[in-house]
Order: structure tokens, then sequence, then C-alpha cells
């Protein structure tokens, strides 16, 4: 992998972070003050990362430039690795069967992001 890929993932992997927090934030502050239920926050929660990570592998494939499925893929993989090993090591606790389906859902999102960034610098060039 070369260092402009690497610094790529660095850029996708924090816009995910940062994205993921400010909203955390923003929806616990819903939670606390107005009618939103759980249920209701269970779905806000889901559209909230798949955005995020679509939006992080987008950056990540506008600054990796080349490959971006596997940029995308790649900067998916590791939110999902990051929290699987928060949850594993934090709380003893594995994925379950809805949470392994929506960060399948959360790479393919990163993944996509990732290749659309890629051309959205190549149509630019021309």
């Amino acid at each position: 992998m070369r260092k402009q890929q690497f610094i790529a993932l660095l850029y996708g992997w924090i816009i995910v972070l940062g994205l993921i927090l400010l909203m955390s934030v923003i929806l616990a502050v819903l939670l606390q003050f107005t009618g939103m239920n759980e249920t209701t926050l269970s779905w806000v929660t889901l559209a909230v990362g798949l955005i995020s990570l679509f939006i992080g592998g987008l950056i990540a494939g506008i600054k990796g430039k080349e490959k971006g499925w596997v940029i995308g893929a790649i900067t998916g993989a590791g939110f999902t690795l990051f929290t699987f090993l928060v949850q594993y090591l934090g709380y003893q606790q594995g994925f379950s069967l809805e949470q392994s389906l929506h960060h399948t859902g959360f790479i393919l999102a990163a993944l996509l992001g990732g290749m659309i960034g890629v051309n959205l610098i190549k149509s630019n060039k021309q």
C-alpha cells in the first residue's frame, strides 16, 4: 500500500469517527429533551452510520485517487474492526446477527463511497 493510500485511509477513518461522534452527541441530546423513543433511535442511528461511512469512503476515495473500491472497503472494514474490538474487549460481547448485517451494510456504503470518490476526481480532471 502506498503512502498516499494510507493517508487517504486515515482521512476516511477520521471523518467517519468524527461524524459518528458528532451525531452521537446530537442524538443523545434529542433523546434526552424530546419525545424520541429508542425504537425510532435505532433506525436513525442505522441511517447515520450508513451516511457517515459513505462520506468517509467518499473522502478516502477522493484522497486516494485510485482503487476506490479497495480504499472504501478497507475504510469500512477498519471501522467495523474498531467497533468489534471496543465491544469485545470493553464489554466481552461479540457481534449479534443484526450487528453483523449492519456492519456489512456499513462496509458496502464505504465501498460505494470510495468508488464514487475516485470517479469524482477522474471526471473533474477530464
